[in-house]
């Protein structure tokens, strides 16, 4: 590789690394051997391994949450629908990968926190503006939530088809 790497291309590789092998690949030597440079460049960019992986985690953050949550108010749809529609259909290994991170880092599972917290403000608020109660908006967005990360961390893949009619049935069941 000829080009300069910026810091930015050191973290999209890091999130490919954490979703298809998982925090421990994290690493610069690894990392710099795939993008085909040395670690100095690595170096350049973060002060040590600490300051890359909390980079990493607030990329993370960003694209697991403000990114989804943009996408779909600019969709035009029924924000919950396209919010379900997102979530469920999207490739959840970084998901995955981070909520195990998560079970051995401090500052993962900050990053965790942060982001259920985010994303169960967002859905309780989606479901307050389809009129129900804070408390109601609450329990449903949880119950929603948990099936969420259940659906996200069992990792079994579902037809296209089979996923369409349990996400509407989840619409209705939340909505009701």
């Amino acid at each position: 590789m000829t080009e300069q790497l910026s810091a930015d291309d050191w973290i999209k590789e890091g999130l490919k690394a954490l979703a298809k092998s998982g925090f421990t690949a994290l690493k610069a030597d690894p990392l710099a051997k795939s993008m085909g440079v040395s670690r100095g460049s690595f170096y350049w960019h973060f002060a040590d391994l600490g300051a890359f992986q909390a980079t990493v985690l607030k990329r993370w953050r960003e694209i697991a949450a403000e990114q989804i949550i943009a996408d779909v108010e600019a969709a035009g749809d029924d924000p919950l629908k396209a919010l379900l529609r997102r979530s469920f259909g999207a490739r959840l290994e970084l998901e995955r990968a981070v909520r195990n991170w998560a079970a051995f880092d401090a500052a993962a599972q900050g990053a965790v926190r942060a982001i259920d917290r985010r994303r169960l403000d967002y859905i309780e608020g989606l479901l307050e503006k389809r009129g129900l109660t804070p408390a109601t908006a609450q329990a449903r967005a949880q119950i929603l939530y948990w099936t969420f990360l259940g659906f996200a961390l069992s990792g079994a893949p579902v037809p296209a088809a089979r996923l369409q009619s349990l996400l509407d049935e989840v619409l209705t069941m939340v909505s009701a």
